[in-house]
């Protein structure tokens, strides 16, 4: 058993799941190895392995706010699964110390026909406390939950918005000493991800141990004192350097993301050092981020074929995927052009991941014209922006404006996705930070 420094001790851990081709082979894997041993001793295998997890070992201590990241399927999830005793591991062993508040699933062991007052008592009698400690506790938990008349209705009738309200109320209000989260604060809106955010916050700082799962790495930045990093199944980094882990899994993805692209790209030259409008048009057509879901249109007569982003010190973006709220970035296009195309329009704007515009510029409102010529050509843009932890995606444009009449010949949204972080959260998008006098 783990001492009393120790919130979760895990030693060995390792999950194997038994995959079935077809129905009928778990019937006969059931069946005839039992008989065949009765016989002849040597009994057939009718599924194949699958390790969820392999040789997991780490320690976490009382207090600790640790993000576990890594890519879907690495086994982050099944690993929560194990250490809350929803699953049995294969091998190996969990040791816990302290009662266990998790959010795994969206309304895990809510009665759909109980109303949202029954399944707060149905849940926090599951979770050890009496009648008497939830009496104490229901109106904060109401109160938290802001779902309004809706506590007196069956909980079939919710949206997933009002089921993680409630879910999370619940987890978060009976003083646990270890909270785990697995992406249920996702389908949250921004308004309770802040709550819920905050009353971590207040749990961290009374010394509950807290174990999140996310792919938002701004919230891990923000409130991770370690990460682990998980990949196959395996544990392959454990550090306190959070930055350094977040950054090394960001500049992974964006590796991944530029493999899959490129592979569903084809080879198209241009014909010299001008291309034909032709040829710009099936490069429009066919490079796009498969990833970000990227929607490209326009004449091309003129395209935006690239976009590398410097950050300040001269560290290439997919270097160091991360961007630090009031960082200076300098942006480099690389244009190309089937003609000479004057008063052209070569703009840019911020958006959350999920929401409209943020922010955005052009070369126009810079009082700086351009005029493409035929063939390649580079425009550099420096910008500085204040932005907020977070997720946003960076899109761009291409357009004439010549005669007064406008030309949409490359518009690309998203091309980019940028994560910003800052030591300090703010509410909103804009990083401006109060100093308070007196």
């Amino acid at each position: 058993m783990c001492s009393d420094k120790v919130a979760i001790e895990v030693r060995g851990l390792s999950k194997c799941y038994q995959v079935y081709e077809q129905p009928v082979d778990r019937l006969k894997q059931f069946v005839i190895p039992r008989l065949s041993r009765l016989f002849s001793g040597a009994a057939r295998q009718y599924f194949r392995e699958f390790w969820a997890l392999r040789e997991i070992d780490f320690t976490i201590k009382k207090g600790e706010t640790v993000g576990i990241i890594g890519h879907n399927g690495a086994g982050k999830s099944t690993l929560l699964q194990l250490i809350c005793g929803t699953l049995n591991p294969s091998h190996g062993e969990v040791n816990v110390n302290g009662r266990i508040a998790a959010l795994l699933e969206l309304g895990a062991g809510f009665n759909p026909e109980f109303s949202g007052r029954d399944n707060v008592y149905l849940n926090a009698s599951v979770l050890g406390l009496s009648k008497e400690d939830i009496d104490a506790r229901f109106d904060e938990i109401a109160r938290f939950a802001d779902i309004g008349d809706f506590m007196e209705q069956p909980v079939k009738t919710y949206s997933s918005g009002m089921y993680v309200r409630l879910a999370f109320a619940v987890q978060a209000c009976i003083d646990p000493e270890i909270l785990i989260v697995d992406e249920a604060l996702a389908v949250g809106d921004i308004g309770f991800q802040y709550k819920c955010f905050k009353r971590m916050e207040a749990l961290k700082a009374k010394g509950v141990t807290i174990l999140m799962v996310t792919h938002s790495t701004g919230s891990i930045l923000e409130y991770a004192d370690r990460c682990l990093v998980m990949e196959g199944g395996r544990l392959i980094g454990d550090t306190t350097d959070v930055l350094a882990a977040v950054m090394a899994y960001e500049k992974g993805m964006i590796l991944s993301q530029e493999q899959a692209d490129t592979l569903a790209l084809p080879d198209i030259e241009s014909d010299g050092d001008c291309p034909s409008q032709s040829v710009l048009l099936e490069k429009q057509k066919s490079e796009t981020s498969l990833a970000l879901g990227e929607k490209r249109f326009g004449s091309a007569r003129a395209i935006i074929a690239s976009l590398t982003i410097v950050k300040a010190d001269g560290t290439p973006f997919h270097e160091e995927p991360l961007v630090k709220s009031g960082e200076t970035l300098t942006l480099r296009f690389e244009l190309w052009s089937s003609q000479s195309i004057e008063d052209v329009a070569l703009g840019l704007s911020l958006s959350r991941a999920q929401g409209g515009d943020i922010w955005g510029d052009s070369n126009i409102a810079a009082g700086h014209p351009i005029t493409l010529k035929p063939g390649r050509q580079l425009v550099t843009y420096q910008v500085t922006l204040p932005i907020n932890s977070g997720d946003y995606l960076l899109h761009c444009g291409l357009a004439s404006l010549k005669g007064g009449e406008r030309e949409e010949l490359d518009q690309r949204r998203p091309m980019q996705a940028i994560k910003f972080w800052s030591s300090r959260e703010l509410g909103g998008v804009v990083h401006a930070p109060i100093t308070v006098l007196a």
